[in-house]
C-alpha cells in the first residue's frame, strides 16, 4: 500500500475571507492528493459565500456548507468532520498564510513513520516563516507549556496544518468552538495514541488589517484549554 491510495479531505473554515478566498481555494485545488475539499462558511457577512457557491459550481471536488450561526473556527471545523468520507483529514485556513504544497510533506509521513497524527510546524530550523515577534513567542510559550504537561515535545501547538485520521474524528466528541479546537484535537488524540510527528512547513503571516482574527484573549483561552484537557 502506498500513499497515493490513501484518501484525503481538506476542511476549510471560512469567515469573511472575500479578499483571499478564491486564491486560497484555487491553490488547494491544485494539490492532487486532496480528494475532496469541504468548505464551511461560518455565517460570513461579506461576499465569501457567493464566491464559494461559484467555485463549487465549477469544481466537483468542492463541497460548501454553511453554519446556522457564527460558531467560530472550531464549530465550523466540526461541521466539516460530520461530512467526511476519506481516511484522513487536513485542516486548511482560507487565507494565504499557509502554502498548500506543504500538504505533500505531511502526507508522505502517514505510512513510513506510522505516526498518524501529523503536525505542520512553523518553528524548526528547517521551517520558512514570516511571523510577528509576539505571535512567535506566544506560540513558543504555549507549545512549551503543552509539552511539559503532556510529557511530549510539540513545537507548534497552534498550527493550522494538522493531518488527522478520520476514524479518530468520527469516534470522538469535540466541544471547542473557537481556536482552542487546536488544543482539544491533539490532547484527545494523545490520550489514545502517543504516536505523532511534526513536519517543517512555510508560513507568511498576514496583518490584522488584512483580516487576521486570533487575539491575545485567544492565547489565554489556549492556556485554560491546555490545563483542562490534561485533567479530563
Amino acid at each position: 500500500m502506498n500513499n497515493t491510495k490513501i484518501s484525503l479531505t481538506a476542511i476549510v473554515p471560512v469567515h469573511n475571507e472575500e479578499l483571499f478566498l478564491k486564491d486560497s481555494i484555487d491553490r488547494l485545488l491544485k494539490i492532487n492528493i486532496v480528494d475532496q475539499i469541504i468548505v464551511v462558511d461560518d455565517c460570513s457577512t461579506d461576499n465569501s459565500l457567493s464566491i464559494l457557491n461559484e467555485l463549487e459550481s465549477q469544481n466537483k471536488k468542492l463541497k460548501v456548507f454553511q453554519s446556522n450561526s457564527n460558531v467560530g473556527k472550531g464549530g465550523a471545523i466540526k461541521i466539516g468532520f460530520d461530512n467526511i468520507s476519506s481516511e484522513y483529514v487536513i485542516i486548511h485556513d482560507a487565507d494565504l498564510e499557509y502554502n498548500p504544497n506543504d500538504i505533500y510533506k505531511l502526507f508522505e509521513k502517514i505510512l513510513p513513520t506510522k505516526d498518524n497524527f501529523i503536525l505542520g510546524t512553523r518553528f524548526t530550523s528547517k521551517s520558512k516563516h514570516q511571523i510577528y515577534r509576539r505571535t512567535y513567542f506566544a506560540n513558543k510559550f504555549l507549545s512549551l507549556l503543552f509539552s511539559i504537561l503532556y510529557s511530549i515535545k510539540v513545537t507548534d501547538l497552534a498550527t493550522c496544518y494538522k493531518l488527522i485520521p478520520s476514524d479518530f474524528l468520527k469516534n470522538s466528541k469535540f466541544i471547542e468552538n473557537g481556536f482552542t479546537i487546536e488544543v482539544e484535537l491533539l490532547a484527545k488524540y494523545l490520550k489514545i495514541n502517543k504516536k505523532y510527528c511534526e513536519v517543517p512547513i512555510s508560513y507568511v503571516a498576514r496583518s490584522y488589517e488584512e483580516g487576521k482574527k486570533i487575539k491575545f484573549s485567544d492565547g489565554i483561552k489556549y492556556i485554560f484549554a491546555i490545563f483542562k484537557y490534561r485533567m479530563i
